[in-house]
């Protein structure tokens, strides 16, 4: 059954490299870390939710709006084959209602900021810039080429974006849902900015990342997704 379907749209990935160490409490059960070339990696990622319907009804003045999440990769292997996914430390949404439907079903740590976004296009570059504000504003933006092109297999970029299952840890119970859609197209990246306290929003595990610069900035096309309903695995 189809809980959500939406679009994904302009995703702004900022990719860090982290001690595997410091994901370890918030590794659901059954799950271990995944690596990119021997890495660990956290994902900040940016993006517009279009066209959101809930089991199928779009929900008034919920459509269109920015979320930004902090998240890693992990994998559970299940018959034999492995199962990738990601686990979110934080989801940032605009709009109370959001976070509270998000927090009530999927147990995910969601929270409520004001957001605002300027996607722009203009002579062959695409400007996106998604902001969110807690004591003060932070900021992601990217300077990209305006034509998106097929990924690479065995990329990096298809690594981060290939990664359709997403584990919730919540005490000793791993919840897992499946994100359905096809492989993304990416922009080139010609230059980035950022403006983010990651201590202040995350949480002094991740304060390391704000004396780190990412290992890469990604700018994925993204497209129309389905969320599967949840299921309890342990």
């Amino acid at each position: 059954m189809n809980f959500l379907k939406a679009e994904w749209r302009k995703l702004a990935i900022i990719n860090y490299e982290i001690n595997p160490e410091i994901l370890l409490p918030y590794l659901p059960i059954g799950t271990e870390l995944d690596f990119y070339k021997g890495r660990c990696y956290v994902s900040l990622v940016g993006f517009m939710f279009l066209n959101t319907k809930l089991l199928g009804f779009p929900i008034p003045f919920h459509r269109n709006f920015e979320e930004v999440n902090l998240r890693f990769y992990v994998k559970k292997k299940e018959n034999g084959v492995w199962k990738r996914g990601v686990v979110f430390i934080k989801e940032i949404v605009p709009k109370p209602a959001l976070s509270f439907v998000a927090n009530a079903v999927y147990k995910e740590n969601y929270h409520t900021m004001p957001m605002k976004n300027q996607i722009h296009e203009k002579e062959g570059e695409l400007l996106i810039r998604y902001s969110w504000k807690d004591k003060s504003w932070h900021s992601i933006q990217i300077m990209a080429d305006s034509t998106p092109k097929p990924m690479e297999k065995n990329s990096e970029f298809e690594f981060i974006t290939e990664h359709y299952f997403g584990f919730t840890k919540k005490e000793n119970i791993t919840s897992e849902y499946e994100v359905c859609h096809p492989k993304w197209d990416c922009y080139t990246i010609k230059d980035h900015q950022l403006d983010i306290d990651f201590q202040n929003i995350y949480g002094n595990d991740f304060e390391c990342l704000n004396h780190q610069e990412p290992v890469s900035v990604m700018l994925a096309e993204g497209s129309k997704i389905e969320v599967r309903t949840k299921k309890y695995i342990s």
